[in-house]
């Protein structure tokens, strides 16, 4: 990272950093306790413990391959999907252990939604898309309530006045930071509580992608947030607290602007500054 670049990140810092002491009355959504991964018999996280704030965004950054991505998909246990994952330890939302035996996983992805990296709307409608959810977990009761659980969720996702003419079209012909505010619009269609995002922005232009950033920066105020970014200045910009991922290792956690100004790890200093990375 150049100075300029550095410079602009250290700004967005102290910007996030206004919040910081807002943060400190609440209270952890997500505990994570000794939390290993392996995919076969590589190891790809060691012993990961952190604990994710309430109401609040918290990016993950560090080089890619380090394991940031295999940690957030621990939380909504995506990693299931994976042939040869298994993790250990342990992980809960409000205090409930979520790799329990009997645990319905379907209801945990209801509870913690996940945005990807590349958008992936249904091949259906923009309404069907964002309907999904409401319908297939029985929380609308009727037609009517379904529209207005749409209606609501687009408005959310900054997205109804762009569409609101078009519900019957495609959902893939929209363009593509409309599509991922598209997804964003159907995961919290279901109103879940805490929302991943892996590398939301990394596919879009940067016209689309602060866009993204204004929208998790409302969304915070209602839904626990993490963000999966390769941008510093990302994150500098839109989490209170940022975690510093290394080879499979947490190396910190801490405010925003501390991590970023003054974090307690030369490795973290060195990724910061560009020495590695």
């Amino acid at each position: 990272m150049n100075d300029a670049s550095l410079g602009d990140t250290t700004a967005a810092a102290a910007v996030a950093g206004i919040a910081d002491a807002a943060e400190g009355n609440k209270r952890p959504k997500l505990l994570a306790n000794g939390v290993d991964v392996f995919y076969g018999e590589k190891q790809a996280l060691q012993s990961v413990s952190i604990d994710i704030l309430e109401r609040s965004v918290t990016s993950f950054i560090g080089p890619s391959g380090c394991g940031k991505s295999t940690f957030l998909r621990c939380m909504n246990r995506m990693n299931d999907t994976i042939e040869g994952c298994r993790v250990t330890g342990d992980i809960t939302l409000d205090g409930s252990d979520i790799y329990a035996p009997g645990l319905d996983v379907v209801e945990l992805r209801a509870r913690v939604g996940m945005v990807f990296q590349k958008p992936n709307p249904f091949p259906k409608s923009i309404f069907e898309n964002v309907s999904y959810g409401p319908r297939i977990h029985g929380i609308a009761r009727s037609k009517s309530d379904l529209e207005d659980i749409v209606e609501s969720s687009l408005h959310r996702a900054g997205l109804w006045e762009e569409v609101k003419d078009r519900l019957a079209e495609p959902g893939t012909g929209l363009s593509g930071g409309q599509q991922q505010r598209l997804c964003i619009a159907r995961a919290i269609a279901v109103s879940p509580e805490v929302i991943l995002m892996d590398e939301p922005c990394s596919s879009l232009d940067p016209i689309a992608t602060a866009r993204i950033e204004e929208l998790i920066d409302e969304l915070k105020n209602n839904f626990t947030i993490i963000i999966v970014t390769h941008s510093m200045q990302q994150a500098a910009r839109v989490s209170q607290r940022t975690a510093f991922f290394h080879l499979g290792v947490l190396v910190e956690i801490g405010p925003t602007d501390q991590i970023f100004t003054n974090p307690n790890d030369k490795r973290t200093q060195d990724y910061i500054t560009g020495r590695f990375g």
